[in-house]
This record gives structure tokens, sequence and C-alpha cells, in this order.
């Protein structure tokens, strides 16, 4: 039985996108939001609970991957979709409403890169697609609780919303070691990156709330970029 137990939440992962999707597309982008965000939880969870349980499968890393594209590739892609649509409210062809689509395309490769790169073991080549997904959930959160006008005015300012779908898609898919979050053990001497890494998003999200995902995905990035130059000089 506790074989299955990853696979369970990785299904569960796959559910909440798919309503995120749904609620997107109804117009309730702050839901679609909230469901990726349970899509993570559980992303982070049937990963921890496989590691925990020795319960790997070849089954369980194929549907790990597809419901990813799905909660972390096509749901985020659907809130900037709905987004630009609010925006710019095209009446005819618009090429600025199919940009968004680029989120789940490049989505789908950084994945499928994932599964057959051997670097990726223990780290990640390209913003993994949990953490650009959760970037983009807290957009609509952002605007719907007002928390900074100047943020809100770059979050629906029609140069970001042409922009962001291209470099999101860059970011998937560059050559640009990152930190992954996976702790063989929980040492402070092997994981102390990781663990300053946690402190300072958490911090960044309780200062600045849903700002602070944003924050937290420029200091993810940052911290990489030191870790990468530590090991270089070692």
């Amino acid at each position: 039985m506790k074989k299955h137990i990853p696979n369970i939440l990785t299904s569960g992962n796959l559910l909440f996108g798919c309503l995120s999707i749904i609620a997107a597309l109804d117009g309730r982008l702050t839901d679609a939001s909230i469901f990726i965000g349970l899509a993570a939880v559980l992303d982070f969870f049937d990963g921890f609970v496989a590691r925990a349980l020795n319960a790997h499968s070849e089954i369980g890393k194929q549907l790990d991957s597809l419901a990813d594209v799905v909660s972390f590739g096509v749901a985020p892609g659907m809130i900037f979709y709905m987004m630009v649509g609010q925006c710019f409210n095209p009446t005819g062809f618009c090429i600025n409403m199919y940009l968004p689509f680029l989120i789940p395309i490049f989505s789908a490769i950084r994945l499928a890169k994932f599964n057959i790169d051997t670097r990726q073991s223990d780290s990640f080549i390209g913003l993994p697609t949990p953490a650009n997904a959760m970037l983009i959930a807290s957009f609509p959160l952002i605007i719907y609780y007002k928390e900074s006008e100047e943020i809100i005015e770059l979050l629906q300012n029609q140069y970001f919303l042409k922009i962001f779908p291209i470099v999101s898609a860059y970011l998937l898919v560059a050559e640009l070691p990152l930190l992954a979050l996976k702790f063989k053990n929980f040492s402070w001497a092997e994981n102390k990156l990781k663990y300053i890494l946690l402190i300072l998003c958490l911090a960044s999200i309780i200062l600045f709330h849903f700002e602070g995902v944003a924050f937290s995905i420029i200091i993810y990035i940052v911290i990489s970029i030191i870790n990468n130059l530590q090991k270089n000089r070692a």
C-alpha cells in the first residue's frame, strides 16, 4: 500500500492543476492561483514521501512529470492568458493573446529535459516549473489584495504582458544551474545554503506577502549563483 501513497499525492497535484485551469477560464484568477499553491504543496510532499518510504517507481516519475505539465505549465499559462485578455481586450487577431502559451510549451520542454538530463540529480538546470508557476500565481493575488499600486501597474502594463512570457520561457530552459531543495539529511553543514534560502524566502513572504513570492524567486536565483561560484572555486 505504501508504494501507492506518493502516486496518490501526485494525482492530487494533477487534480488541483485541473481545478486551477477551470477557475482561470471562469475568470476566478485568485482561486486559480490558490489551486496552484495547493498543487505545489502536494508536489513537494510526493517526492518527500517517496524518499521517506523508499517508494520510487518509473510510473511515479512519469506521472509526476505529467501532473507538473498541467499544474505548473498549462494552469499558470491559462492564468496569464486571462490576465492578458483582461488588459488588452482584443476584438480580432492579436499575437499578444497567444504569447502566454509559451509558458505551457516551454514548461513541457523543461520537464522533458529534466527526465533525461543526468546532470539534474542534485541540482536543476533552468528555472523549475513549480517556481515559475508560483511566480505567475502570485500576480492575481497581488492585484486582488492591492498590496502595491506600483507593482499592480507593472503587472497590467502592456509591455510587461508581452515580454514576461518570453522571459519566462527562456528561464525554464536556460543553461542556468539552480539549487535543488532536496535534503538527503538535515544537517546544517551540508544544507547551509538551502536553509538560508528557505529562511530568506519565508521572511520575504512574511514581510511583503504575495509580492514576496516574486522576491523569493530572485533570491533563489542569486543564492544559486553564489552556490555555483563556491563550487567553481573549490
